[in-house]
């Protein structure tokens, strides 16, 4: 499982520090630890902020959406379950971590111990409730949450199938993604916030097949070797031929090549006459 670690600041909030299933992030509660806020940054480079008279270097944008705590509170719940086997716990003895000290916080987040019970068992002993998780009601409460985003989805007109690709040169109300599309999309939003294996488990429960990529393509066959020689169908030395005559008849002769066509040549020797061996004279 892998830990994300998120710093938990505003001002006038409170600060902390917890864990939960995925890649680093920002969370934020308000004042009172009421309500839990997913922060995600948006930074560019060389971006800063003048305040006042002076200058601050962050000047990163922070756009800040509520978050269902359970999502969070699930990493301590399957955490206890697998160390303590299964045992019924109280949830103030679950949610803790000695290295993220804010992480109890969640716990005074509206409706928590009411909505507890959607992905945990239950049992109340002496006034006092006690909790393991629950797979199973995991499970039908994140199918829930898939369906909760597929209808935002569609009525905010989202295109999630691969054909989104080609809605620059199609007009998007001739698109229809597929059922299975906004499902599979919804569950890989959805999966950023849950353990993989937990993941991998929901993709079961929606009855959708795992994705595999593609085969790869079969390497092309060799031509088979064989010991009589290939000839070819048609003779291409005629076409060479032709291209040489060709090349010859418009071959034009310059000026100084004509003028010396025309010049008396009787009497006169090579230039290759200078150079070869003088012949002998008898004695």
């Amino acid at each position: 499982m892998v830990k994300k670690t998120s710093r938990i600041w505003s001002s006038g909030g409170i600060m902390g520090d917890f864990l939960s299933g995925g890649e680093a992030t920002l969370y934020l509660f308000n004042s009172g630890a009421q309500q839990l806020f997913e922060v995600k940054a948006f930074h560019e480079e060389c971006r800063s902020w003048f305040i006042g008279q002076t200058v601050q270097q962050d000047g990163r944008l922070l756009f800040v959406t509520p978050m269902d705590p359970l999502f969070l509170i699930l990493y301590y719940l399957i955490k206890a379950d697998k160390e303590q086997q299964g045992k019924f716990q109280p949830l103030d003895q679950v949610v803790l971590d000695s290295e993220y000290p804010s992480c109890p916080l969640l716990l005074k987040c509206a409706d928590v111990k009411r909505y507890i019970q959607q992905v945990t068992e239950e049992k109340e002993i002496g006034g006092q409730k006690f909790h393991k998780y629950s797979q199973e009601k995991t499970l039908k409460w994140l199918k829930k949450k898939v369906n909760q985003t597929v209808k935002a989805l569609k009525s905010n007109n989202i295109l999630v199938g691969e054909r989104v690709l080609s809605s620059t040169f199609i007009n998007s109300k001739q698109i229809t993604d597929a059922q299975e599309d906004y499902i599979r999309y919804a569950h890989g939003l959805i999966s950023e916030y849950i353990p993989e294996d937990l993941s991998k488990e929901l993709l079961k429960y929606l009855g959708l097949p795992e994705l595999r990529s593609p085969a790869p393509e079969p390497p092309l066959k060799k031509r088979k070797l064989s010991d009589v020689p290939v000839e070819p169908e048609e003779d291409y030395t005629k076409f060479n031929s032709d291209i040489l005559k060709t090349k010859k008849a418009n071959t034009k002769m310059s000026a100084a090549q004509k003028a010396l066509a025309k010049v008396d040549k009787s009497g006169m020797k090579s230039i290759s006459a200078f150079f070869s061996s003088k012949p002998k004279t008898s004695k």
